[in-house]
């Protein structure tokens, strides 16, 4: 494996233990090698393994249960990230950079989306925003999350949820009722290029 020059070896154990656990199919609930198993089959040192797993056990990815051993835990993402975000969200500039990255992934999916959204996908969205009054940051995940999808870009897709995930610790950031149903007008009707301008008005 390779890494760079100041990446610390317990890193690179991390990322085999990654590698470990989906080669091997591991679900929440199942039990890990031990620490001395592990480091024969890694290939590395006990200490590194240690330090790798004391990290995983911190986010929430495995759990030690006294006296059985090490499971793979069922992973609570949005706790793990909330502790990140007390240490990495800690001044205005570097919040109001998420939120603005946040704006521009969803200026460029929907622009991506727009040449697959299909008259079933637009009554999709119609509905979605139907549930907007009651629950409007729940609306904005789902309305973007399903626009996200049609641009066919998993990568896109992981580092949305990521931001989504860190900016509701702190901003529960959605648009107005006006902006969606505008945007769904801008589906139905057709017209691409004022998708850019109704995210610089809102």
């Amino acid at each position: 494996m390779t890494m760079f020059p100041n990446q610390k070896v317990y890193h690179g154990v991390l990322e085999q233990i990654r590698t470990f656990i989906e080669d091997n199919n591991l679900s929440p609930g199942d039990k890990l090698p031990s620490e001395r198993e592990l480091s024969d089959t890694l290939h590395a040192g006990r200490s590194s393994v240690r330090e790798a797993l004391r990290a995983l056990e911190l986010l929430g990815i495995i759990e030690t249960k006294l006296g059985e051993g090490t499971f793979l835990s069922s992973y609570k993402s949005f706790q793990s990230v909330e502790i990140l975000a007390s240490f990495i969200l800690r001044d205005k500039s570097t919040k109001e950079s998420l939120l603005t990255t946040k704006k521009l992934i969803e200026k460029e999916a929907s622009k991506l989306a727009f040449s697959n959204m299909e008259n079933p996908d637009i009554i999709k969205l119609k509905n979605i925003t139907e549930e907007f009054t009651s629950s409007p940051i729940g609306t904005h995940i789902r309305f973007f999350q399903f626009i996200l999808q049609k641009t066919d870009n998993v990568l896109l897709i992981k580092i949305w949820h990521l931001i989504v995930e860190f900016s509701q610790t702190f901003d529960k950031q959605t648009y107005t009722m006006q902006f969606y149903k505008n945007l769904i007008n801008l589906y139905e009707t057709g017209e691409y290029s004022r998708i850019e301008q109704l995210f610089i008005n809102e």
